[in-house]
Formats: C-alpha cells, sequence, structure tokens
C-alpha cells in the first residue's frame, strides 16, 4: 500500500534479508551455518521472542564495516520508499556488535552516512534512535551512551529493546536520566511480551513519549484511559506479533478495538526481514484481516507522521499530513 506513512518502530538489523546476508558473509570472510539463501529464509519460522533473537544475533556477524551498515540501510530505505514510506525512524542495537568487536563509531558512521542521502536518494526523511538491550546490564547502557558522545549529532534518540520478561523498564532509570539531560528523545519497548505494569514504568520512570508495542495495554481500562487522555503514541508492529506468537492469528489482533478506544496507534514493520512483511506490506495484512476501510487506514498513516519526532520541523510535518489526505484509495 502506498499511503503516505511514518515508519517509527523499525530494527535496522531486522532487515537484513538473506540475499543481502549472504553476500556481506562472502565478503567479509563469514561462514553462515545455511547452505543457500532458502535454507536461511526456512529458519525464519520462530516459537517466541526468544528463538527469534537467536538467530537475529547470530546473523549480525555479517555486518563488520562502516559499508556494510550503509548498505543495509540503503537496501531498506529503497523498499521501505517503495511502500510509501516518507519518514523513517530507525532503531539500532549498539551493543550487539559492539561485544562482536565492531566499534561503535563504525556502526553509527556507517549508518549515518546512509542516513545522510536518504531524503535525496529515496525521497525519506530519517531519524536515528539507539537502543539499549534490557538483557544486559544498566551499566552496560551507561557505559554504551558514554561511548556514543561524540555521535550524538547523528542521533535523535534512545530506545529500549530485546527480551523484555524480566527485565523491566525501571532496571534503566539511571541511563534514561543521563540522556534526558543530553536532550535526546525516549521511546522503549513495553507491553510486547512484558506486563501492562511495564508500560506504566516506562512512562513513569524512564518518562519515555512513545510505547513500542504496547498491545498488552488493553489488559488494563485504567492505563488505556491514560494513554488515550495523554496521546501517548503506541508503535504497534501486527505482522511481528503473529510470528512471533503474541498474537495467535492476525485476525484476533486488538488493533481494531484499540482504535475504537482512542488510543493513537501506529502501523510498523518491527523485523521485516524475518517477520515477512515491510511498512506497506502490514498496511495491506491488516486491512485485510481485519477489514479496515479507508478512512481507518488513513488514521493509522495519519497517526504516524503525529508520533513522529518531527516537533523541529512542523512544516515538513504539515506537508505529510497534507499528502494522506490527499491520498486516493483504490
Amino acid at each position: 500500500m502506498h499511503l503516505p506513512k511514518a515508519e517509527l518502530h523499525l530494527h535496522i538489523e531486522g532487515t537484513l534479508e538473506p540475499e543481502l546476508a549472504f553476500a556481506l558473509a562472502e565478503r567479509n570472510g563469514v561462514t553462515l551455518p545455511y547452505a543457500t539463501t532458502d535454507e536461511l529464509r526456512a529458519a525464519y519460522e520462530f516459537e517466541d521472542l526468544q528463538s527469534f533473537l537467536d538467530l537475529y544475533y547470530a546473523l549480525m556477524a555479517v555486518l563488520r564495516t562502516e559499508e556494510d551498515f550503509a548498505e543495509l540501510v540503503d537496501a531498506y530505505l529503497a523498499r521501505a520508499a517503495a511502500q510509501g514510506v516518507r519518514h523513517a525512524e530507525i532503531f539500532f542495537d549498539p551493543q550487539a556488535h559492539t561485544a562482536r568487536g565492531v566499534p561503535i563509531g563504525t556502526v553509527i558512521e556507517g549508518l549515518g552516512r546512509a542516513l545522510e542521502r536518504s531524503e535525496e536518494t529515496h525521497g525519506v526523511s530519517t531519524q536515528l534512535i539507539m537502543c539499549f538491550l534490557r538483557d544486559l546490564s544498566a551499566e552496560s547502557a551507561i557505559g554504551t551512551l558514554d561511548a556514543a558522545r561524540p555521535y550524538l549529532h547523528r542521533i535523535s534518540a534512545i530506545g529500549l529493546d530485546s527480551a523484555e520478561v524480566g527485565h523491566p523498564p525501571a532496571k534503566f532509570r539511571a541511563v534514561y536520566e543521563e540522556a534526558t539531560a543530553l536532550g535526546l528523545r525516549k521511546v522503549a519497548h513495553a507491553g510486547e511480551e512484558g506486563p501492562p505494569e511495564y508500560i506504566r514504568e516506562a512512562l513513569d520512570i524512564l518518562g519515555v513519549e512513545r510505547i513500542d508495542h504496547g498491545l498488552r495495554c488493553m489488559e488494563d481500562p485504567e492505563l488505556v484511559a491514560r494513554l488515550v487522555a495523554d496521546r501517548v503514541p503506541l508503535t504497534l508492529c501486527p505482522l511481528s506479533n503473529v510470528r512471533l506468537r503474541t498474537v495467535d492469528k492476525l485476525t484476533d489482533h486488538p488493533l481494531p478495538r484499540m482504535m475504537a478506544a482512542g488510543l493513537l496507534c501506529t502501523v510498523n514493520s518491527d523485523d521485516p526481514a524475518y517477520f515477512g512483511g515491510y511498512a506497506g506490506d502490514n498496511f495491506d495484512a491488516v486491512r485485510d484481516a481485519l477489514a479496515l476501510d479507508p478512512e481507518q487506514l488513513r488514521t493509522l498513516a495519519r497517526n504516524s507522521f503525529e508520533a513522529a519526532f518531527l516537533d523541529h520541523d512542523e512544516e515538513r510535518r504539515a506537508r505529510y499530513l497534507s499528502e494522506v489526505e490527499a491520498y486516493a484509495f483504490d
């Protein structure tokens, strides 16, 4: 679907398609435990979040140089632009790379080099969000933020991702306080596998401005009322929810109920190479499975630009919103 949209929940490492993985492996002398791209793609069947993460981190071994990271970004932006993405706020996981001996500067400069030219090359404006791995220590997160200080001109916000259960947001209070002092925006994954209380912690203790996922808020009517009243955006990822078994099948997804409750929902792709679709594919999927009408789809697109970190450029936001309103559905 080419409806103009912003993508606000996208892990750049999760855009590593099998073909690019094999190409980078050959270039960097990395041996993958799969004989063909088809064999690798067949491995993209997951029982839960952890089984996905195991493969996700293993495949990162092919990313070694600035050129690798730049090529990864360019490949994503080309696909996203073809599906109507006009603005993308892109997550990356520096700890997953520094743990392999890749300097944080290599990661950020490689990503940044591609993002600098994204508007000219792909017609997509971009921002970069540095995520901390919540299954690592709070001290590791603080060390990562400190190591990133020379590159903060390339980073708009911080986030929190990886295995949620057993790693409450409160664990990362100190690094979020430090990021606040540095003027960075703040988001966090909460309420995907973790309980609604994690959403509260992300809001009250970390001071986040958006909740990534957040679908388990529907278990707590008081929390829903708060999210509606405060217009807190939720960056939902429907195909991801099905592939990771947080929703049994797409027809069961709570998106229509969430919209009816007045929640500021957006639709995003999360890790599209692994979960079967990019942003437009997710829009197509929820339209078909949930019988969303054109005005509901338009609302989701409008929400994405309203939730984007474009406060510094309201003229751009207004332009994107005008594109949404002018879009003619087939």
